[in-house]
């Protein structure tokens, strides 16, 4: 039985225990496998091959002496395994001087251990020239490292493979990629991920390690990239699951992204545990996802951290809360200042949040920036508000450019105010597409304010949608008269715009909704929406409703809503109600709401009440 052969020696295998240089990059790959088998053995079976091997190695057998030798070395027995190798490479076993030189490194004789690879590699051996070229990168030699790793990776062994393509994507040589998908093709599962990491990585993304900390990729895999990290994440690599993971969250197969998490979690990565909380979080299930982030942030994620922070201010224990945040922090978390800065605001500690966010917003926070500028412009610090709210705006938060807006606006600087809007309104910020819009209307551009309207409208802005529906409005052309059995117009566009706008309790919408509605002579409808705006305070909407009340015989009520009108100062529904008083006899009364409507006017308005205030003075000193 061939067990130590050139496809099967111990360095070769990873069963040994190694440097820790290499425990991060070798793993078992298929070349192992006929040591696999020797390794499933039951130790009553081991014991008599070892007997068998050692009467073979007595009578001078060199492939037993091999053997028994690279048996010994896999126990630990370097005194026992020595001779025997020595034996057996003495006689041209490459094999054995390929797993002498593994004794010998483990002893700590590197240099000799080269010697060893060496002949072994000059021999054949492709797992010694592997080893003999791992040697000489370690020692800085690139150049002999290159020449034995390109011979081992030649003749097909995958650990040679992988460890060339590392070398070669050290240097950025665009070969790298050749090799580590020969590897990767092996069954090599560090090939397999750092090759679906290059397919899934922006170019110009890498970090010097090949690496980021980032959990999820910048965008969606490639099916190749997917297709490499399952590979490897169904070999236990623990990161590959993470990221095969978060493309399936993405893509919303959350099940299957859970149990990627899980694996990923269960194995010690702090980022799948964190994920996973997420996910029980969404799923509603706070306690496990509690769990995973307490095991998270134990491990050191700031992120699993920050969460049970938010948990814990959710439950109104901010004291645990707070000390979720500073542990975020000293995980080098800058979340964790912000929410702090968040936490003292929210319970009236002003200085000590203004310190937080300072903090974050040194660092670079840029939302910290811009909640810094915000506590500062409360307190009146405008000047010290500005450049914060710059360079949070600049870093790329969207509130903070609509807030420029807003100090210059303030300031009369509309062209400033006009152009930090503009960006913010970019960004999808349905308020600052507002503002760009009115300020279009102003400048006489419909078509731009309309764009700008569109967007803040569809992002659920009411104001947008009221403004936008005016817009519309000025441009319908006179509806057509109907003749008698014709079914009422169907909806225009503006029409649906004011509708919108005042199902979200816009009231000038409701009004005009309510108006609209009473031109088709849905007076129910009208009602409706007049009496909505009127009890949330809109006087037009209390006068017109009043109208409407008078017109079905319902003055006592109408009168009613024009009182509530005429108090909030409309002039109309004063003189409503001194003609509603004159008509009663009630002469003062009527002629102190003629004076009512006198001073609120219009001028129309003033005019007529005028003229019934004289009469009712006449009358009333006849």
């Amino acid at each position: 039985m061939d067990v130590m052969g050139d496809k099967a020696t111990l360095y070769g295998t990873g069963r040994f225990v190694r440097p820790s240089s290499e425990e991060a990059t070798l793993d078992e790959s298929d070349e192992s496998a006929d040591d696999n088998r020797e390794m499933n053995r039951d130790e009553t079976g081991e014991a008599v091959e070892e007997v068998r091997r050692r009467l073979a190695a007595e009578a001078g057998d060199v492939e037993a002496m091999s053997v028994l030798g690279a048996m010994l070395l896999r126990r630990g027995d370097l005194d026992g395994a020595e001779p025997h190798l020595r034996a057996a490479t003495a006689a041209g076993d490459r094999a054995a001087a390929n797993n002498l030189g593994v004794l010998l490194h483990q002893r700590g004789y590197a240099d000799d251990a080269a010697g060893w690879w060496r002949v072994a590699a000059v021999a054949g051996s492709a797992a010694a020239a592997h080893a003999l070229g791992r040697h000489h990168r370690e020692r800085g030699d690139e150049p002999a490292a290159e020449y034995w790793l390109r011979q081992s990776a030649e003749q097909g062994h995958v650990l040679g493979a992988y460890a060339l393509a590392d070398l070669l994507e050290h240097r950025g040589d665009r070969e790298a990629e050749r090799w580590m998908r020969a590897a990767a093709e092996r069954g090599h599962r560090e090939a397999a991920y750092r090759l679906a990491r290059a397919l899934d990585r922006p170019p110009g993304a890498r970090t010097a390690d090949g690496e980021t900390d980032v959990a999820e990729p910048g965008g969606p895999a490639s099916a190749e990239a997917e297709q490499w990290y399952r590979q490897a994440a169904a070999r236990g690599h623990r990161r590959a699951a993470l990221y095969l993971g978060a493309i399936l969250e993405r893509r919303g197969d959350l099940k299957e992204a859970g149990r990627w998490y899980l694996t990923s979690a269960k194995d010690g990565e702090p980022q799948a545990a964190c994920a996973l909380g997420f996910l029980l979080r969404d799923a509603g299930d706070t306690e496990n996802a509690a769990m995973w982030w307490l095991r998270a942030a134990q491990d050191g994620d700031g992120n699993a951290a920050n969460a049970l922070g938010a948990l814990y201010a959710e439950r109104g224990q901010t004291q645990t809360a707070e000390r979720w945040y500073r542990a975020a922090m000293d995980a080098g978390d800058d979340n964790g200042a912000y929410n702090l800065g968040l936490l003292c605001a929210e319970q009236g500690r002003t200085s000590q949040a203004e310190q937080w966010y300072r903090r974050a917003a040194y660092a670079g926070h840029r939302e910290a920036a811009n909640a810094l500028a915000v506590l500062l412009l409360q307190g009146g610090d405008t000047a010290g508000a500005e450049p914060w709210f710059s360079k949070a705006a600049e870093a790329g938060s969207v509130d903070a450019a609509f807030n420029l807006g807003i100090l210059f606006a303030g300031r009369g600087e509309d062209e400033h105010a006009l152009r930090w809007y503009e960006r913010a309104a970019a960004a999808g910020h349905t308020e600052a597409a507002l503002q760009v819009g009115m300020a279009r209307l102003r400048d006489g551009d419909e078509q731009e304010a309309e764009r700008h309207l569109r967007c803040a409208a569809g992002g659920g802005n009411a104001e947008a949608a009221y403004r936008l529906a005016a817009v519309l409005d000025a441009r319908r052309p006179p509806a057509p008269a109907h003749e008698l059995g014709e079914p009422a117009h169907e909806k225009t566009e503006c029409e649906e715009w004011y509708e919108r706008a005042a199902s979200q309790g816009h009231r000038r919408a409701q009004v005009r909704v309510g108006m609209l509605a009473a031109a088709r002579g849905d007076v129910v409808e009208a009602a409706r929406w007049y009496r909505q705006a009127a009890e949330a305070g809109s006087r037009n909407g209390a006068f017109n409703l009043g109208l409407l009340l008078a017109r079905e015989g319902s003055e006592p009520e109408a009168a009613v809503w024009w009182t509530r009108a005429a108090d909030a100062g409309h002039g109309r529904a004063a003189l409503r109600l001194a003609l509603v008083y004159a008509r009663r006899g009630e002469l003062a009364e009527g002629q102190r709401w003629a004076d009512r409507a006198v001073a609120l006017g219009p001028r129309e308005v003033a005019e007529r009440a005028a003229r019934l205030r004289d009469a009712l003075r006449e009358e009333l000193s006849a």
